[in-house]
This record gives C-alpha cells, structure tokens and sequence, in this order.
C-alpha cells in the first residue's frame, strides 16, 4: 500500500479536538459504557507513565482522523494492552493490521514480552484479524449486571461493621492492600501511589466512592465503586464495582461479600438502580460470590494475546 492515501503517525497534542470526536464517534456507532468526555479523554491521555506521542498512533486521510490505536504499557507483568478502531467506513482496507504493526514495534521499543487485545466475544471480524496476526485466544471475562433494587440481603440497608469510606492521604493504603489482594492474578499489574492518587483524584472518581474494610487498625479489604454513564437522572446511569478485593491472609472469612455488600448499599444510596462488573471466568470464588448476590451474565468479551519478539 505505498500508494495509500491513508497515513499512520504518532498523536500530537494538536489532535485533541479530532481525537475527541472520533472517540465519540466510536462509543455512538459500537457502544462500550465507557466516558467520552473531554475531560476524561484528556485525564486518560495524561496519566502516569504513558505518553500519548509516543503510545498513540492515529490514521488520517485528507487531514481527517479515522482510526487509532491506544499502547497502555504495564511494564510490571511485561505487557501492552492495544486497544484499535477504525472507522465503519474505512474497514477491510488493512488499516488495522498496519496499526497493530506500528503498535508491534512501539512494544519492542518498551522491551515487553507480550501484547493483548480485549474484544466483545461476538466480533467476528476482530477475532479472524487477530488470529491472522499471530494472536491467541487466552482468557474469557465476564460482563455482569445486578439490580440493586432487587437485593434481598438484609444487610445491604445497615451501616457495614468494620468499614469506611477511604480518606484523602490514604491512597498508601489504598495501593498496599489492592496489590496483596491481586499479587500473582492473572493480568495484573502493581500500581503505584502515584497512579492511584491520579486515579482517584480524576473527575470520575472520588474517595468517598472507595469503602476501605477494617480489622482493628488493618486493612483488610475494599470495594471501588465508580459510576459511569451520562445524564443527570439515576436512569442515565449505573453503578459499577470496579475492583473488589481481599488480604490473601483473609480469605475465606466473608471478607469480600461483607465489602461487596456496603459498595453496593453506596450505590443504592446514590439513587443508582443497576451495578455492573467484570470479572475472569477462571475466578471461581468471586464468580460465586457475585451469583450468590443475584449478579447474572450479560455478555462475554476475550483477551487475545500474542508475543513480542
């Protein structure tokens, strides 16, 4: 294609505005729950060790942004999360394939062993692509959804024993106890206090969204609620746990239902009438923990994987 009219190349702040617009344009016509703001965008793009003119690549014809591919490296675990769309139009022209080839080489350059991709289980398209570039299927996750207002447990209405809303400053304690509770999870990579005070000082979340759970002075546990959707109306919008986890030192003691509990119980005091979460299938004990709470699949979505030479 080196008569293409198509050109790929590195984001440059300049490209906001069109990135905005393409962004949204791909959450109207392939809809994901995620934000699309202009602030979120420009929160995402400034995040702790990431550098969009480096970790973004854009396709472009005539001056008009198309298509893009976003390099999240995790250095920790040795790994890039990709994550490509091109415009409806545009498609089965090869663009994907060359933006994953400038994505391949921007992971070189990081010096990672592997790149994965997410995709919903029904995208056909992307699954032969990426099979014919050399990846494979590795994981399936689970898109779960509760009514809240159908919760039975008694306990969701009561004040949790042992729980709190995380405090500013604490973000230490925030970052210890999320990576012992997910230390050697598949797909996990250790934050840091710097990503979690970005994380939690951005306009989407707040700490009063984050329950810490306590015994004595240590904690033990959490549950990180966010709530996603536009709109004004609690119709508009829905809850969702982020992450939920538990001391390994802890397990097995309903650590992790007696947190569940109290971030929905904030949910449900949100006014918000829907929660959602995503978990690993392979996670047997926190797929039963959420089936037990009346948590049902709504879809599946497949991380596919590939190695970096």
């Amino acid at each position: 294609m080196s008569n293409s009219p198509y050109t790929i190349r590195n984001y440059q702040p300049i490209d906001f505005d069109k990135y905005v617009r393409l962004s949204i344009e791909a959450e109207k016509l392939e809809p994901t729950g995620r934000c699309v703001s202009p602030q979120v965008i420009a929160e995402n793009l400034g995040r702790p060790n990431y550098s969009p003119e480096r970790d973004l690549f854009i396709s472009q014809i005539a001056g008009n942004m198309l298509g893009y591919i976003d390099i999240a490296p995790e250095l920790g675990i040795g790994r890039v999360i990709l994550n490509c769309w091109v415009h409806l139009e545009h498609r089965r022209r090869g663009l994907a394939t060359k933006l994953l080839g400038y994505a391949t080489h921007r992971a070189q350059e990081l010096g990672v062993r592997i790149a994965q991709v997410n995709i919903p289980k029904d995208n056909v398209v992307a699954k032969r692509t990426l099979s014919r570039l050399g990846f494979s299927l590795v994981r399936r996750f689970l898109e779960l959804k509760l009514d809240i207002t159908g919760v039975c447990w008694p306990d969701i209405d009561q004040p949790a024993l042992g729980c709190r809303h995380l405090q500013p400053g604490e973000e230490d304690k925030l970052t210890q106890i999320q990576n012992r509770s997910f230390a050697g999870t598949w797909g996990y990579n250790p934050n840091t206090v710097e990503e979690i005070i970005y994380r939690t000082n951005s306009s989407t979340c707040s700490p009063e969204d984050i329950i810490l759970t306590y015994e004595g002075d240590k904690v033990i546990g959490y549950c990180w609620t966010e709530i996603t959707g536009e709109g004004g109306t609690a119709t508009g919008r829905k809850g969702r746990i982020f992450m939920l986890g538990v001391d390994q030192d802890y397990r097995g003691r309903r650590v992790g239902k007696r947190a569940l509990l109290a971030g929905l119980a904030h949910l449900k005091n949100k006014g918000l009438q829907v929660a959602e979460l995503t978990v690993d299938s392979k996670n047997k004990v926190a797929c039963a923990l959420y089936q037990s709470i009346g948590f049902k699949v709504r879809a599946s979505t497949l991380w596919y994987e590939k190695v970096i030479n």
